[in-house]
């Protein structure tokens, strides 16, 4: 292995090279799928030819056939709701940990980590039961609610909070600021990075629920785009892969071209706020 090594060619690179790409492409290869079938007529989704016409008539029966407006705008005040509950509540809790001296602080920390090994599909039963209690079932609030404490958020914040020097916080003080002025104008700003990759995930991820907003909704008015699809590819509509995997890009076509966007900013971020 080492002469093939010094004769300028290496056989492990090669191997992690080709298997990188072979990983790739079978990742990639659904989503081949779904641009080609979405773009041409549906007798062209079972078969590949270069000379198949374009089309933009599957986008525009799709988006017809359900009401993927109501869906989109549902998703949009669901991830929006979540995405600032979270900031709230994770923003003041992870400062509490990180700053504040109190009896039993670090025992209550180790509960709130606790949360990360719970899966949320083991909450279900419960959180349908609460919704209910509060009358909020087939509402936008029921889907977001239990997801706005978020456990990752509170201990993401709390580490980069915890990197900040305490001599600003000095130095604030005899500013004569106070607890939330301290929050707002030194540790908060400093935190940006983290704030922007932590959006990003919980963005991604709540746009792509299905499980909870399937329970908990049950019309039009409260459904998000996950559960919209899945509705509009039942096989009570008939099965049209070329109109089907239109709306699919149709429903996951904001993420895309929000990775495509901020991909870069997304993967400084990431390492900014030290996560490995």
């Amino acid at each position: 292995m080492n002469a093939f090594r010094l004769s300028g060619f290496d056989y492990d690179r090669a191997l992690n090279t080709v298997g990188a790409w072979a990983l790739a492409l079978v990742w990639f290869a659904p989503l081949i799928y779904a641009f080609w079938t979405a773009f041409h007529p549906g007798e062209y989704s079972t078969r590949f030819e270069l000379t198949a016409p374009l089309t933009l008539e599957n986008f525009v029966a799709a988006w017809n056939a359900a009401p993927f407006a109501r869906y989109f705008l549902n998703t949009v005040l669901l991830v929006t709701s979540i995405l600032i509950g979270q900031f709230v509540l994770c923003t003041l809790a992870a400062f509490a940990f990180a700053r504040f001296e109190f009896r039993g602080r670090d025992a209550v920390f180790v509960l709130v980590l606790l949360q990360l090994l719970v899966m949320p599909d083991i909450l279900i039963v419960e959180n349908y039961r609460t919704m209910r209690f509060l009358g909020l079932l087939d509402t936008i609030l029921a889907i977001g609610l239990p997801y706005m404490a978020s456990a990752f958020g509170i201990f993401l914040l709390r580490q980069t909070f915890k990197t900040i020097p305490k001599e600003l916080d000095d130095a604030a003080r005899v500013e004569g600021a106070g607890f939330m002025t301290i929050l707002l104008k030194v540790y908060v700003p400093l935190a940006k990075p983290t704030y922007l990759a932590y959006g990003l995930v919980s963005v991604s991820h709540h746009w792509n629920n299905f499980l909870w907003p399937l329970i908990v909704t049950n019309s039009v008015e409260t459904r998000p785009v996950t559960v919209g699809l899945s509705v509009f590819s039942s096989t009570d509509q008939g099965i049209d892969w070329a109109i089907i995997t239109a709306a699919t890009l149709m429903t996951s076509g904001p993420l895309l071209i929000a990775f495509l966007l901020f991909q870069r900013q997304f993967v400084q971020s990431f390492m900014r706020a030290g996560i490995k």
